[in-house]
């Protein structure tokens, strides 16, 4: 099947030096207000992952914190995201922002965020969710839909008071840059993209061919 006739071209804004700044946590930010003002799902981000031997994975997850230490989502310990994570100990992620189009990169380490912290958002998360983490091993194989759905069942009728710990097996990690780029698409594909990488004194910034 030919695709040829969805081609489009990007008018998107400038990205250039003296607005993006010398601080990508800072030009992060602000692309990410803009997100929030017109995508559907402005936290949703590719983590792409590895195994020690070199073989790739990504799905979408979905970010629910960042700050100057990194960028925080939560998973099953037990998942094959989680355990390529902590053989590993790093990570990419990637915004695509299709109503600006923007993409972000971030490629850096990873490490579980603390006890303390992933308790404070697991209590925030509605009551089903909670339930669901004990319904549902991710990543291992279920016999059915009807088998899942009554693995539900069971922790609903478990758990039927509505208070629902925390597992020990469930929590946050937090991503922590060692470099940025910022993607910005413009006429006749000549996008845009600033890298910033972490040295010994600060970020360093540099313009990419795109």
């Amino acid at each position: 099947m030919s695709i040829a006739n969805l081609r489009r071209d990007y008018l998107g804004k400038p990205l250039l030096e003296e607005e993006a700044g010398l601080d990508p946590f800072a030009l992060f930010e602000r692309w990410f207000a803009d997100a929030r003002e017109k995508e559907p799902d402005p936290v949703a981000m590719t983590l792409a992952t590895a195994t020690p031997d070199g073989r790739p994975n990504a799905r979408i997850v979905l970010l629910k914190g960042f700050d100057a230490r990194g960028f925080v989502f939560y998973t099953n310990y037990g998942s094959r995201k989680a355990r390529e994570l902590d053989e590993t100990g790093r990570a990419a992620l990637l915004f695509f922002w299709s109503s600006h189009e923007r993409q972000v990169r971030i490629e850096g380490t990873v490490q579980k965020v603390s006890a303390d912290e992933s308790d404070a958002y697991f209590s925030q998360r509605p009551l089903d969710s909670r339930i669901s983490v004990y319904a549902s091993r991710q990543s291992e194989a279920v016999e059915s839909r009807q088998a899942l759905d009554a693995l539900f069942a069971e922790a609903a009728s478990r758990f039927a008071d509505g208070q629902v710990p925390r597992p020990a097996w469930w929590g946050g990690y937090r991503v922590t840059p060692e470099a940025f780029e910022f993607w910005q698409g413009r006429v006749g594909r000549l996008h845009d993209r600033l890298r910033y990488e972490r040295g010994a004194g600060g970020w360093n910034r540099t313009r990419l061919a795109p």
